[in-house]
Parts: structure tokens; sequence; C-alpha cells
């Protein structure tokens, strides 16, 4: 018998067409009910819930009560990586959803992975900051510098309190659209809720996709020029 890990246990919660639907759903970051990721993921409330279980027992997923609701999200950055590959994967393979138009454009441009921003715009902003010396890549990983630190402090990002944290400051997520790293992490996530309170983007109604205000085109182009 083999040992170590097991992918196909994963791959077969993964790849169930309903629970891959709940799955995507949760990857703009918010927390949805039984009924909600139900309608997402086209099956009735019972069938969910089986879904649900199962992916909560995984720990894809975790479930969170608030008053007399449930609510879910997913696990962790992992998880969210693991998803974001797997659409880039389906992408070159040309297993793609048929429905295309305005959307589709908008989520290329700029969406929410998770919690942070991926799509044309986090490949940018990741880029601009490796090619400043904000951000270090070594190997695969991925750490703020000292002058990155500073940048990031101006920002309006709190980094010190972030690495007292538990969770990674810094990690890269290879973007599906655009087959090149965006920032994860908690940087990644406070960068976002930074440039949403500045006004410089806000999310689109029922999707993933990110829309650029005019003071949000000028102010990110100025903060992140290509490198």
């Amino acid at each position: 018998m083999k040992e170590g890990p097991d992918i196909s246990q994963i791959a077969a919660l993964i790849g169930d067409p309903a629970r891959a639907n709940i799955l995507t759903a949760l990857m703009d970051g918010r927390a949805l009910t039984a009924s909600e990721l139900a309608t997402e993921a086209g099956v009735g409330l019972s069938t969910a819930s089986g879904h649900l279980s199962k992916l909560s027992d995984a720990d894809l997923i975790c479930p969170r009560k608030q008053g007399r609701h449930k609510y879910f999200q997913l696990a962790d950055d992992d998880v969210a990586g693991v998803l974001e590959a797997l659409m880039g994967l389906a992408a070159r393979r040309g297993a793609t959803r048929v429905r295309t138009g305005p959307r589709d454009a908008q989520m290329q441009e700029a969406r929410v992975c998770y919690n942070h921003l991926a799509g044309r715009m986090g490949v940018q902003m990741y880029r601009s900051m490796l090619g400043r010396g904000l951000l270090r890549e070594t190997g695969e990983d991925v750490d703020l510098t000292q002058e990155g630190h500073g940048f990031a402090s101006a920002f309006g990002v709190d980094v010190t309190g972030l690495r007292r944290a538990r969770a990674p400051l810094c990690r890269s997520c290879l973007d599906w659209s655009e087959r090149r790293n965006h920032l994860a992490g908690s940087l990644g996530r406070a960068m976002l809720s930074v440039m949403q309170e500045q006004g410089w983007m806000c999310p689109v109604q029922n999707s993933r996709a990110m829309r650029l205000t005019e003071k949000g085109k000028a102010a990110f182009a100025a903060t992140f020029p290509d490198a």
C-alpha cells in the first residue's frame, strides 16, 4: 500500500459538479447559507446539506453560526489556492463555461480570489512590488522586504499586527486567467481592503468581479506601475 497523502479523496470531493459549484461560489470570501449554496449548486437543500457535510468533514469549508443562522466559508487560503489553480488548468484545457460576456472581461481584469485581489490587476500589483524590491521571492516562498514593510505601512496596512498573527503574511497564488502569480496571504487581504476603503474599486453585484473607479484607475497605475 502506498504511503503519503491520498489526493484521490480531495479530488473526489472537489470533482463532484455540485460540490465544485459550492466551492467556487465561496471563492469571493463571503459566508453563505446552505440555501444560498443550494441555489449556486443547482440542487435541493437536502442534497446541498449532504455535500456541505462532506466538505466540512474534509476541512475544505468551515461552518459558522451567527444567531439562528449557519453560514459556510472556505477553510483557508490553501483551499482557495487549489481551486484557483484548478480553474487555471480547466481554462488551459478548454474546460470552460459556455457563457461569455462583459462580466467575464471584468473577472479577468480584477476579481476577488477568496479574500485578495486577482486577475490582471492582481498580477500587476504583485509584479510591480517584486520589481521594486518590495517583495522577495525565494523559490516558492515570498516575503515582504524592509522597503516593502515601509511601503505597506504607508499604504495603510498594519504590517506589525499582521506579522503577529498566525496566518502567513505573504503567499503567492497562481492566477487562473493570467497564469502568473498574484499576492495572497494576510497582506494581500489587507491591501484589497485598503483599496476598497479608499474607493479605488467596488464589488460587482452577484459576481467575484471588482469594478475599478475613475479614482482607482489613476491611483492604482501610480501606486503599482508596470515593473
